[in-house]
């Protein structure tokens, strides 16, 4: 496969999108081509919401970060797997005891919502787990006695890696496939993206139903994976983790391929 019959940038405005954020808008601390820029142009006739599946920071510091990188943000515009997992875990285990294997941020934000946050495995309903850089032996430890003692496991994300300028970081799925592999269980819930939970999530964020809609996004497995699944249209930049030998092997299929965030311009557009 070769770029000349890959690139398909899309050929309208459409009146919604959900941006992804590493690897699409920005990689570590700089802004990516033509983010600052495309999204001025999009947020004037369009409803944008930013999207992530890092739970390590709270949605007014994912705002904080892009309003200093020059891309004026609030809270509001923002969804991330913590809102999903608060949301699920309300819906389907509202009173029950929580057991994480998750940095102090997913505890907090636990606690914040009316959750009793555990230490103990053995009075623990639900294993949380999420990305972890703290993540220790005795946090599996805790988890398996958990998971052996009877409690359900519950996700914040699927992805095995985060992006970074110096090679990504081992993600959520490195932690859930540990507490699996030793317990023998699975995840009842994988609550970010692609999962019908992030999705809800952020078509309620856009106000906008999901054939005017677009996710705008740098992974097959997630983004791409879930505009399918909600019926809006897919854009995969090739700015993060896919390549275009991942492309070619692919059984997902996005609807527009881009060499960066300036392909959502079409080109009669002004992109400067």
């Amino acid at each position: 496969m070769t770029p000349d019959n890959v690139w398909r940038a899309p050929n309208r405005i459409f009146d919604g999108y959900a941006l992804d954020l590493d690897g699409t808008v920005y990689l570590g601390d700089e802004l990516l081509a033509g983010a600052a820029q495309v999204l001025a142009a999009l947020r004037s006739q369009s409803a944008v919401v930013f999207v992530t599946n890092k739970p390590l920071e709270t949605a007014e510091s994912y705002a904080r970060k892009l309003t200093r990188l020059g891309i004026e943000t609030s809270s509001a515009d923002i969804v991330t797997p913590l809102d999903s997992l608060v949301h699920y875990l309300g819906e389907h285990h509202q009173d029950a005891t929580l057991l994480t294997v998750a940095e102090e941020l997913v505890d907090n934000v636990l606690r914040e919502a009316g959750f009793e946050v555990v230490s103990d495995p053995y009075d623990a309903a639900v294993v949380v787990v999420s990305f972890d850089r703290t993540f220790t032996y005795a946090k599996l430890l805790a988890a398996f006695r958990a998971v052996r003692n009877g409690a359900t496991i519950v996700a914040t994300n699927p992805d095995p890696f985060c992006p970074t300028p110096d090679g990504g970081l081992p993600d959520c799925a490195a932690m859930l496939a540990a507490v699996e592999a030793c317990t023998g269980a699975r995840a009842e819930a994988i609550v970010g993206k692609p999962s019908a939970h992030m999705g809800r999530a952020i078509l309620r964020r856009l106000g906008v139903g999901p054939a005017a809609s677009a996710i705008v996004g740098d992974r097959l497995l997630t983004d791409v994976a879930m505009a399918g699944e909600l019926g809006m249209s897919s854009v995969l930049v090739l700015t993060g983790v896919t390549s275009l030998d991942d492309l070619a092997r692919s059984v997902i299929h996005p609807d527009f391929v881009a060499r960066s965030l300036l392909d959502l311009l079409p080109t009669r557009l002004d992109r400067g």
